[in-house]
């Protein structure tokens, strides 16, 4: 088994405790950090997000993988900086106004990071004045909204409809997902796209933004 491959099922295992010092035996035998983040840690996280859709994984394990892949890219993270390797897109994320819950905001957000993708998380309670600010100092490319209560869902719309009066609306793709949330609820509002979970979060990401 290449390094690379060893990385990667360390990643799928959830292997915390040595996938940093395999991390920086892979630097030392002469592979690309680009290679090992495109080869290893998303192909593995990839592979988390599909087992986990499929009922295979559960919530904690996919998370022993993210923190897995997490120790990784801390490992790479000053190489990367170094060589000024492109994120996949620019992602805002946030819980909106009037809900605290961060677990599952929390979650997605490392499934993306693990997918490649650079993520503001700007935490819960975000008003919408909050997220249009963070779409006009970050310019991303896609803006999701979180939200766990029932009565909480309405911020989303007025989210949606805050960034429409302020002319940015078209500028990003706009994600919603949450528990009470449907996918018809997402296009009542107006957004883009709908995910029901981290494990498919992912994906759908990636079909709103053309990346494959």
């Amino acid at each position: 088994m290449s390094l690379v491959e060893k990385l990667k099922h360390m990643v799928i295992e959830g292997n915390l405790e040595e996938i940093a010092g395999t991390t920086g035996e892979a630097l030392g035998a002469g592979i690309d950090p680009q290679r090992i983040i495109d080869e290893a840690l998303i192909a593995a996280m990839d592979k988390v997000g599909e087992r986990f859709a499929a009922g295979d994984l559960f919530i904690p394990e996919m998370l022993l993988s993210a923190k897995t892949m997490e120790s990784a890219l801390a490992v790479l993270r000053p190489l990367i900086a170094g060589k000024g390797i492109q994120a996949k897109a620019k992602v805002v994320f946030g819980t909106v106004e009037g809900d605290v819950h961060d677990i599952g905001k929390n979650l997605v957000i490392m499934m993306m990071q693990g997918a490649g993708f650079e993520v503001q998380d700007l935490g819960t309670n975000v008003s919408p004045e909050n997220f249009y600010q963070a779409v006009q100092k970050y310019r991303p490319n896609l803006f999701c909204m979180s939200a766990l209560l029932t009565t909480t869902q309405g911020a989303m719309a007025r989210t949606v409809q805050y960034l429409k009066e302020k002319g940015v609306r078209e500028s990003v793709k706009v994600m919603a997902g949450g528990a009470p949330i449907t996918e018809a609820f997402a296009r009542e509002i107006g957004a883009d796209g709908y995910a029901p979970d981290a494990g498919t979060a992912v994906e759908r990401a990636k079909q709103l933004l053309g990346l494959g």
